[in-house]
């Protein structure tokens, strides 16, 4: 359906109570007209010309199904747009925008356009001094899934000056929606995306975007938004190459799961690195490690190291290459051998890819002498040629089978080997702290580590071309090493990423110092774009937490809050029975509650909310659960990316003494204090770290 169709046109503008009544009858036809279109879909027949073709189409409708389905307690639409031609637009006409398309009968007129499509644009950027064609721009209010209230915005044809103070947002309707308690898991917020978000949304396919954004700016549902927009822009390109949403743990993932399914986009995949890897390489996390191994196995020296040690098994020969074809013995000489080795190398093929290309040019070079000779053979006799024993075991000593598992457990095992590939560039104590103190006795017995997968990972890719997809979303980037963002890079190596993060936010051993420089690692140019209007954080949290921005990040502009609402901050002095009694009083209030505590303190908070009889989840442990509670208990080191409406922090000291250093602590105490959506209280017996004090 062209997007230029217009709704039925409404009557003239009635009587408040009217309008309503109105508003409400349109979206009960919309919802009886998207069960049409879901029951239409049901009654089709799946086809196919084999049974490929047939479990293709079979799986297609079953994913048209799953995007039409209507969940009640969720509005249909939420916007509508009144156009005028004496606005430049190309017809009058009335469009509902709403989270899919819906049609009317018989292929009617649509009575709800998407919000990703173009005449839906209006309703994020319109503004008096760019009414983009809109005369009037209506907001709704529901609540659950009733519609209660409208709200409408001349654009054009008002005498009104626009005076919005563009640090607060101008719509009721728009700050209670974004202030309303969360229920579970992260929604979607593409009712209430503002301009500044919608450019980031709609960016080109083609573009790559790092997006600095403080707690509360909205950066990651930018970042599934944008997911959501390119798979409808970009839909048959995307549905070759694909999208994939990485995540920094697996209590994130369930977090932002239902934000992609909620718009209808099902085929985006979400995974961690970590379950990247482990797929990747076929490997396990089966041991840890010091925390300086890990860091240096995170540095990008180590691509170089590896490089050089999958390349150093090519081998060298100084007998010529014999091949028996009859009576005759066809001979390619050993100097001819090496140029081959070296013109492939010059290619830039992989390595794998070279040892399957070797025994092709051996055979050619076998043809060529054949011709010579007075024969005529053709590409069946090459191709026998290049099976043949000799050529094969020739390719053996010329370039030997490897695996990534075995050329890592050799570094590990083999000194002078490692010395070798590390030669200039990391020092004797570094090659050092990189051999195991009990070596395994082969790499099929190996530990590896969470470090060593994203080795193996980079040695599979020297060894076979990683596939790359259409776009990458990486959340929370800023705590990835040099090999994490190059193990995510590649597979992009054709495609576009969206980097987000907050540098104020790291908190690994090997996170980044700048986006310039996680962007070289991941093989990719792109601007970077600041979100500092905070939409959930309140200004009092904002601000309480801000006093750290100078240690932890000095570089960053301070976030600021535009709600109106300053939110509720107390700091008392209390255990951990005080941090239990304040997360029962939150109870009382409406919305989710968020027990953050020091990791080593998990233990010992839980027994006093289990003494207490209050029922709640543990974070990182309740994984078939997480995040269905109403209380949750959040270890320290999962609070990162989660929002809950009223958080209680207990002993902000201990949240710094659990990370290696000061400032890394403080970064933590800075994830931990920004996850309040209306309400935060910091309890402590400790002395407050000094940055907060006063």
């Amino acid at each position: 359906m062209p997007e230029h169709q217009s709704a039925p046109t409404p009557p003239p503008d009635l009587p408040a109570d009217q309008t309503l009544l109105a508003e409400r009858d349109h979206l009960t036809r919309s919802r009886a007209a998207l069960r049409r279109m879901r029951a239409h879909t049901a009654g089709l027949q799946a086809s196919g010309g084999d049974h490929v073709s047939l479990q293709y189409v079979r799986q297609a409708l079953h994913r048209r199904m799953q995007a039409l389905e209507d969940d009640p307690e969720v509005p249909l639409f939420f916007g509508r747009l009144d156009y005028d031609t004496g606005l430049g637009a190309e017809q009058d006409e009335t469009l509902y925008v709403g989270r899919r398309h819906v049609t009317g009968e018989a292929g009617g007129a649509p009575l709800v356009i998407d919000w990703r499509a173009g005449m839906s644009l209006p309703f994020y950027r319109a503004s008096r001094a760019d009414p983009m064609g809109v005369r009037r721009r209506r907001r709704f209010g529901f609540e659950r899934g009733e519609m209660t209230a409208y709200e409408d915005e001349t654009l054009a044809g008002s005498r009104e000056p626009d005076e919005t103070d563009p640090g607060q947002l101008a719509s009721q309707i728009l700050e209670a929606d974004i202030e309303r308690p969360r229920t579970g898991p992260m929604r979607d917020i593409v009712a209430t995306i503002q301009p500044e978000q919608d450019v980031l949304v709609r960016a080109d396919l083609a573009r790559s975007l790092c997006i600095q954004g403080a707690p509360g700016t909205g950066k990651t549902a930018v970042g599934l938004h944008r997911a959501a927009f390119l798979l409808y822009a970009f839909r048959q390109q995307l549905a070759r190459a694909g999208v994939l949403v990485v995540g920094p743990n697996q209590s994130f993932l369930s977090y932002i799961g239902d934000v992609l399914p909620a718009l209808g986009e099902i085929d985006a995949r979400q995974e961690t690195l970590l379950s990247l890897v482990q797929e990747a390489t076929g490997q396990q996390v089966r041991a840890e490690e010091p925390v300086p191994v890990a860091v240096l196995k995170g540095d990008a020296r180590m691509a170089e190291v590896l490089a050089r040690a999958v390349w150093s098994h090519l081998g060298s020969v100084s007998e010529p290459l014999v091949v028996p074809r009859g009576s005759r013995q066809l001979r390619v000489a050993a100097y001819r051998a090496e140029e081959l080795v070296a013109e492939l190398r010059s290619r830039g093929v992989r390595y794998g890819a070279g040892r399957a290309l070797l025994p092709q040019r051996l055979a050619h070079e076998v043809l060529l002498r054949m011709e010579a000779a007075g024969d005529s053979p053709d590409d069946r006799v090459q191709a026998a040629v290049a099976r043949s024993a000799p050529v094969k075991a020739f390719t053996a000593r010329l370039w030997p089978a490897v695996t990534a598992t075995k050329v890592l457990h050799r570094l590990y095992t083999d000194a002078g080997f490692l010395a070798r590939c590390a030669e200039g560039l990391l020092g004797e104590d570094e090659q050092h702290r990189l051999r195991p103190g009990r070596a395994p006795r082969s790499a099929g017995s190996a530990r590896w580590t969470a470090a060593d997968l994203v080795l193996l990972d980079e040695l599979g890719d020297l060894l076979e071309r990683t596939p790359s997809l259409g776009h990458v979303i990486v959340d929370e980037a800023q705590d990835l090493s040099a090999m994490q963002l190059r193990a995510v890079g590649r597979r992009a190596s054709t495609g576009s990423v969206t980097l987000l993060g907050d540098l104020a936010q790291a908190t690994t051993p090997w996170a980044t110092s700048s986006w310039q420089e996680s962007l070289r690692h991941l093989g990719q140019q792109a601007e970077v774009e600041e979100l500092l209007a905070g939409f959930r954080v309140p200004a009092s949290v904002i601000d309480f937490a801000a006093r750290l921005l100078p240690t932890i990040a000095p570089g960053l502009r301070a976030p600021y809050a535009i709600r109106r609402s300053r939110g509720d901050l107390r700091v008392v002095r209390g255990d951990a029975g005080a941090a239990v009694a304040a997360a029962g009083e939150a109870l009382a209030r409406e919305g989710t509650v968020g027990l953050v505590v020091a990791d080593a303190s998990l233990d010992q908070v839980v027994a006093a909310l289990t003494a207490a009889g209050l029922d709640h989840g543990v974070l990182g442990r309740d994984t078939e659960e997480a995040l269905r509670h109403r209380l949750e208990v959040v270890p320290a080191s999962l609070a990162k990316g989660l929002e809950f409406d009223h958080v209680v922090l207990l002993e902000p000291a201990d949240v710094v003494a659990g990370e290696a250093d000061e400032v890394t602590g403080l970064r933590r105490l800075y994830v931990c204090l920004t996850r309040a959506v209306t309400s935060l209280v910091v309890v402590h017996r400790r002395d407050l770290p000094a940055a907060l004090a006063g």
